[in-house]
């Protein structure tokens, strides 16, 4: 449970997010304070959120080469994604009276015109994970797929290279461990079968 405060007519007071009593917040009127003054904040259940895309064109999958200079798996190679804030659904609309759907899907394609400047379309899940961070924060990693939809490759600055693969050409490269298993995971599904669950194979 968190609280937030909020900034009615210059005068700030505290709001319980879950309760009912209280009015919607409106994004712009909302104040995120820092984890230390939450009340009921547990870091046993606190994590990063982080979604990440495997993008299929003609039958291949999208990777990309990390930059030397990124902390986490410098120059090797991934798919696109990225962390979940707060800002990426406190500035808009709620769809229901309390809540924000289609987070995921909303996160990934913004971080995939971000990446690599392409729209995608048809999302699905594919797997989950999680790992901790060098800076000991744990992280949930939500793995999904998508098609391509429209544009061309621009590759932001945190990423030096990209290729689309197949399955087997995906063995030359080096992957950051786990997403070879997730991409014949979504080779099996779009042969017809099941993608079953995350193995470790090889």
């Amino acid at each position: 449970m968190q609280y937030f405060r909020e900034v009615e007519a210059g005068v700030a007071k505290w709001s319980n997010a879950r309760d009912s009593r209280s009015r919607p917040l409106v994004g712009s009127e909302v104040q995120i304070l820092p984890p230390a003054s939450w009340k009921m904040y547990d870091s046993q259940k606190a994590h990063y959120i982080v979604v990440t895309g495997i993008i299929i064109k003609d039958g291949k999958f999208l990777i990309t080469k990390r930059a030397p200079t990124e902390k986490a798996f410098p120059n090797q190679w991934t798919v696109p994604g990225g962390k979940l804030e707060l800002k990426d659904y406190l500035n808009r609309p709620k769809d229901t009276s309390s809540h924000w759907y289609n987070i995921f899907e909303e996160l990934l394609k913004r971080e995939v015109m971000e990446e690599v400047g392409l729209k995608i379309k048809n999302l699905g899940y594919l797997t989950s994970l999680s790992y901790i961070r060098s800076d000991s924060i744990p992280t949930i990693i939500v793995s999904l797929f998508a098609d391509y939809d429209d544009g061309e490759i621009k590759l932001c600055s945190a990423l030096t290279e990209y290729a689309w693969v197949t399955l087997e050409e995906a063995k030359s490269y080096d992957l950051i461990e786990g997403i070879y298993e997730e991409l014949g995971m979504l080779d099996r599904l779009l042969k017809g079968d099941s993608a079953g669950t995350w193995e470790k194979r090889g």
